[in-house]
């Protein structure tokens, strides 16, 4: 009996992105957009949503076994300590590799001044949008990210994947409490989470079997949304360039060297299996929709213990954004050279500490990265309005930076499996 072929998920992802850009262009050459948006691109949506739909649940579920897991409050401290700690470590380097490259290729001295007033003109109601919303976080209370922290009714803020601060924290709570009671008094309850665990990442594997197609539909869609916007990419080019290649260099060369320095995976095995939750990551633009996938990947693949990876990618998801703090460093500084601005070094620390605050995440505030982008532009003394230089090629840099971000999430998990022990 003929054995069947079974092709890997990650090929099977990565043939769903292949065939999804050549319908792309196929579509815009064709006239086939309107087809495309109606037959093609929900099917996308319905992926996203799917994913989106277990990303609270298992953040909920995975943190309290996380922390359950653990032996005693002393060495629940000592991993949360600890991975704060290398996420805090990673993100500053991030930033800091975004300021350099900025500043050394200075991707803004050569912006034409005629496109930048189109841009300026083109998303400048964006932007105004924008610098609303950031003016409202700025003019909150100091202490407005304690308060916001803390949710007021648990299963409203299940219900909203923006408040997944909210849901870590109750998580932690709930797990801590768990601990304190005794192993043996919540013995029924332990059963109860890891059972429904169990049927979680059962839903996940039915979700991924319909990752090549989603796949296939998001980055179709992607090419008709860009089909029109050549010039626009001929002019921020460079930007992008010089944003991508930064990204790039995290994923080749910071994250590899420290894998292979601490010894804590075969390094080939890591990208191996770090493939298709990367895939996943760029087509999705969004770690929270990927965590099903990072999960299992790192333990099943990677043999990252369980209450590690349970309690350190979750954590990730939210407070880990190195691709993010890098892409703002650069935004930031582009934005500052376009608009004839010189930063002083007291500008670039104000960059570098407010890129790192705002990759904690603001709960309750939408629009995610961008916005923050507009305070940290206010931080450093640049009108808010440049925002509206970078918004068109925003939604690209996203899905690259969050490949970035899973791949963080996913090198500090192994580290911390290794010496968290």
């Amino acid at each position: 009996m003929k054995r069947k072929l079974k092709i890997p998920l990650y090929v099977q992802i990565l043939l769903g992105m292949v065939f999804g850009v050549i319908w792309g262009l196929i579509a815009v050459e064709y006239n086939f957009i309107d087809f495309t948006n109606d037959w093609i691109r929900p099917w996308g949506t319905i992926f996203i949503k799917a994913l989106k739909l277990v990303a609270v649940p298992l953040v909920f579920l995975s943190l309290i076994k996380g922390i359950t897991s653990m032996s005693d409050m002393a060495k629940l401290s000592s991993i949360g300590g600890k991975t704060i700690l290398l996420y805090t470590l990673t993100t500053i380097v991030s930033i800091s590799l975004g300021l350099f490259v900025a500043n050394a290729f200075q991707p803004g001295d050569t912006f034409p001044q005629q496109q930048r007033n189109e841009l300026l003109e083109q998303y400048g109601g964006n932007a105004a949008t924008l610098k609303l919303q950031a003016s409202e976080v700025k003019e909150q209370p100091k202490l407005q990210p304690l308060v916001d922290l803390v949710p007021d009714n648990i299963f409203k803020a299940s219900m909203d994947n923006k408040q997944m601060l909210q849901v870590i924290f109750f998580a932690f709570l709930f797990g801590i409490s768990m601990v304190l009671v005794g192993r043996k008094k919540v013995k029924p309850l332990k059963k109860v989470i890891d059972a429904t665990d169990a049927v979680i990442i059962k839903i996940i594997d039915i979700i991924m079997l319909l990752a090549p197609y989603g796949t296939f539909a998001l980055l179709a869609a992607l090419i008709i949304d860009f089909s029109g916007d050549i010039a626009l990419f001929k002019a921020l080019g460079w930007y992008v360039l010089c944003v991508a290649g930064s990204l790039l260099a995290l994923i080749l060369i910071f994250y590899p060297t420290l894998i292979m320095l601490l010894k804590t995976v075969d390094i080939r095995q890591f990208f191996r299996h770090m493939l298709p939750v990367q895939l996943t990551a760029f087509s999705t633009s969004s770690s929270a929709a990927t965590l099903p996938l990072t999960l299992s990947q790192a333990t099943e693949k990677l043999d990252i213990p369980e209450n590690v990876a349970e309690f350190v990618l979750p954590v990730g998801v939210t407070i880990n954004m190195d691709g993010t703090g890098c892409y703002q460093a650069i935004a930031a500084v582009f934005i500052a050279q376009v608009m004839g601005i010189d930063l002083t070094l007291a500008d670039q620390i104000a960059i570098v500490l407010t890129a790192l605050a705002s990759s904690i995440g603001t709960p309750g505030i939408p629009g995610g990265s961008i916005i923050m982008l507009t305070v940290i532009l206010s931080s450093a003394g640049i009108p808010m309005e440049g925002i509206a230089l970078i918004l068109g090629v925003d939604r690209l840099l996203d899905m690259c930076r969050t490949v970035v971000n899973v791949t963080g999430d996913m090198t500090i998990a192994s580290i911390l499996g290794k010496f968290g022990k």
